[in-house]
């Protein structure tokens, strides 16, 4: 005895204690995404955003403003390589093939120590001239966006040397699949936008279906509706880092502010999802572009993701701890009331890691405390009618998020993945949870002054050889909505 309780009251006061802390926190999260549910349904329902339906032919197709095919201004594809052989070859055989432009320019970043990655690239070109191989004057890795600030330098130089200017800076991986209407697109979005990001589409992985597929239902669900109510309220536009446009003005302006003058932050460790948001916040305009083909797939960029438990953790550690406490401490609390709910969603990441944590360990106590109670030891924990109705209210909470869940997963990858979608929901949990536990010991090792360093993933899958590359997800029926 303790305090005058029993080791087993203890149990179930701490249980107890701990049930209602997550119950809460678990409504709170929940009223956000039903708010975020509904916003979305209101702006379908009243026609402010849609899908627009290209024709069949829609890599050479009429648009409102000409073809879609033709570029109205010089563009520089910038794409940074750090120990990519294995799949760069394949993405800039496709991209040059792909993208036929001649206004195109692709900046591939490489290393001096890693070759391997530098003769992929010369390899897959064939001699294009529109390829520019760029060789950073210091060894690898060093971030993802120091090696973006030499692939800009390097434009700097082109542009100084040709008397041109470029119309629009594109950023992608490395192991992207890109789409044949995409760059048209974004070069039109330019016309009165100066960000413009297409969707990701992460391809499924029957190999690893558990842990490489589950970032399926995150990207439909993010890029199928936060993002487009995100647009829709003229709140700050995020980049994903692939598949997205920036005029090369407001680049060069985002340049201007820095001291050293490179647009992207080399000691942050999501630069995309800042430089985004900076630049929507020195008044850019910026644009979320849903387009489907006329076979009904969405234009987007696909690409294999981590396969493995230790590489999802550690590339959502680096998404974690760059967009929730780089962001957090690099960019503030600001703006209008839109702008701060999206702050809000943005750095929920380590509370909601935590709070799943907190409700796994419920459950393993609430095991234990109902075997001892099958033992005759003592009853179980007695719900008071307020928590009876917390919990009535999660159970109601959770069977919505898996009905929008499946949803948005089966739209995009048909009714098996989205069954699949809604049984992954535990792994989801438990990445989301160890990578929330890492990125707060990293954040911590940063406070001591560590300099960050491109802690990338790897890859040796490529999308563009599933199917021969031509239909990397089952087609889907043709809508325009």
């Amino acid at each position: 005895m303790v305090g005058g309780f029993s080791a087993f009251e203890w149990l179930m006061l701490f249980q107890h204690e701990l049930l209602l802390f997550a119950g809460v926190f678990f409504l709170i999260g929940a009223a956000d995404e039903i708010c975020m549910d509904f916003a979305w349904l209101w702006l379908r329902l009243t026609g402010r955003v849609k899908t627009i339906l290209l024709p069949s032919n829609s890599s050479a197709a009429l648009h409102d403003h000409g073809p879609i095919g033709a570029l109205t201004g010089p563009a520089a594809i910038f794409i940074p390589a750090w120990q990519e052989a294995g799949v760069i070859g394949t993405t800039v055989a496709h991209l040059l093939s792909v993208w036929p432009q001649a206004g195109l320019r692709l900046y591939v970043g490489c290393y001096g120590n890693d070759p391997a990655t530098a003769e992929a690239v010369i390899r897959a070109a064939s001699g294009d001239s529109r390829l520019r191989l760029v060789l950073h004057d210091r060894g690898g890795p060093t971030t993802k966006a120091d090696c973006l600030n030499r692939l800009y330098d390097a434009l700097c130089a082109d542009e100084l040397r040709g008397g041109y200017r470029a119309r629009m800076v594109v950023l992608h991986d490395a192991e992207d699949m890109v789409d044949g209407a995409a760059l048209g697109l974004l070069d039109k979005a330019m016309d009165d936008a100066v960000l413009a990001q297409l969707p990701v589409l992460p391809v499924p992985q029957p190999q690893s279906a558990w842990i490489g597929s589950h970032y399926c239902e995150e990207f439909a669900e993010a890029h199928g509706k936060a993002m487009v109510v995100r647009g829709a309220l003229g709140a700050g536009m995020p980049l994903a880092g692939v598949g997205c446009a920036i005029g090369r003005e407001a680049l060069g302006a985002m340049a201007g502010t820095k001291p050293d003058g490179a647009p992207f932050a080399a000691d942050c460790l999501t630069e995309d999802y800042e430089l985004g948001l900076r630049i929507s916040a020195m008044g850019g305009k910026a644009k979320f572009l849903r387009y489907r083909h006329g076979d009904g797939q969405l234009v987007a960029t696909r690409a294999y993701f981590p396969a493995r438990l230790d590489q999802s953790v550690r590339q959502k550690t680096r998404w974690i701890h760059g967009i929730a406490f780089q962001g957090w401490d690099r960019l503030g609390w600001h703006g209008r009331p839109a702008e701060f709910w999206m702050q809000l969603r943005d750095r929920r990441g380590p509370l909601t890691a935590l709070v799943l944590a907190l409700a796994y360990a419920l459950l393993i106590m609430s095991g234990i405390g109902w075997l001892i109670s099958l033992a005759g030891y003592s009853s179980g924990l007695e719900l008071t009618p307020e928590m009876r109705v917390i919990l009535a209210l999660n159970f109601g909470s959770f069977a919505w998020r898996v009905i929008w869940r499946f949803g948005f997963t089966a739209s995009e990858y048909g009714w098996g993945e989205g069954i699949r979608a809604v049984l992954r929901i535990p792994v989801a949990n438990v990445i989301a949870i160890m990578a929330g536990r890492r990125a707060v010991i990293a954040y911590v090792r940063s406070l001591s002054g560590q300099v960050p360093q491109w802690d990338k993933t790897h890859h040796d899958a490529h999308p563009v050889h599933m199917r021969g590359g031509n239909a990397p997800f089952p087609v889907r029926r043709a809508r325009a909505a």
